[in-house]
């Protein structure tokens, strides 16, 4: 099945956050690998991405789902849900409700519609026993949502990357470059183009690491990325700002994707 207009929507991850170009300019990510492969089968692709990091899915519906739509897309992507599980106030009623209007309205003009879980993060040491549940919350929510609206579901719960360190960036939530090209590669594999495969490929097995490097290890993500987040959570809540504020899509617009991602 071939796409013309591909259209994602969403937060950070689809945004591309911690996959960096190698050229420095702005963010890759999942979404703009998939949109490569994508081109290179069919060159008249065109790919909008109107993510925006910090995003919560009622924002998603609210600010993206309307221009998406107005684009008429053959192939839309919808992921998000990281956000709601990060606030302090947790609607899971809610957070549904708009994850459904989102896909519905989608799913009127889109051919097909993808779906994305997250993964539990159950390697995690810290603090991760209360979003596990909210993740799971969420998760079944994606999954009832994307069968009640025939869309397809990239479910990574079973996959044994999810519980590997290394697909994922420094602050250890975000996927990093190779957690970006195994999504994709479930994309790609989920919607039948044969592209990306080399991603789903298993790592080599970690070398084990000494104690003290391990503690060391901790620190500086404790230092550099857990206790700044934290600070910037209740900075933010006490300021009444978002942390996507100040941002806007990065590529607003269907256009030809001619951008080498791979």
């Amino acid at each position: 099945m071939s796409y013309l207009r591909f259209v994602a929507i969403g937060d950070s991850c689809t945004e591309g956050i911690d996959d960096p170009y190698p050229d420095g300019r702005g963010y890759r990510g999942w979404a703009d690998l998939v949109a490569a492969a994508l081109a290179q089968h069919e060159p008249g692709l065109r790919y909008a991405n109107l993510a925006v990091r910090g995003r919560r899915l009622d924002q998603i519906h609210a600010e993206q789902v309307p221009t998406a739509r107005t684009l008429r897309p053959d192939l839309a992507s919808v992921f998000g849900g990281g956000n709601d599980v990060l606030q302090g106030r947790w609607d899971p009623e809610r957070m549904a409700a708009s994850l459904d209007t989102s896909v519905r309205e989608l799913s009127a003009v889109a051919r097909t519609v993808l779906m994305f879980t997250l993964p539990d993060l159950r390697w995690h040491r810290f603090g991760v026993k209360r979003l596990r549940r909210r993740i799971a919350v969420l998760n079944a929510a994606v999954a009832q949502i994307a069968d009640r609206h025939g869309a397809v579901l990239i479910d990574v719960r079973d996959d044994p990357a999810t519980m590997d360190r290394r697909y994922y960036g420094a602050d250890r939530l975000h996927l990093g470059e190779r957690g970006h090209q195994r999504l994709a590669a479930h994309v790609l594999r989920r919607i039948e183009v044969p592209a990306g495969q080399q991603w789903l490929t298993p790592l080599p097995a970690p070398e084990p690491e000494p104690l003290r490097r391990k503690a060391a290890t901790e620190l500086r993500w404790l230092r550099g990325h857990a206790l700044p987040a934290a600070y910037g959570t209740i900075r933010n809540r006490m300021i009444g700002r978002q942390p996507g504020d100040g941002f806007v899509p990065k590529l607003p617009e269907l256009r030809p994707f001619g951008r080498q991602a791979q």
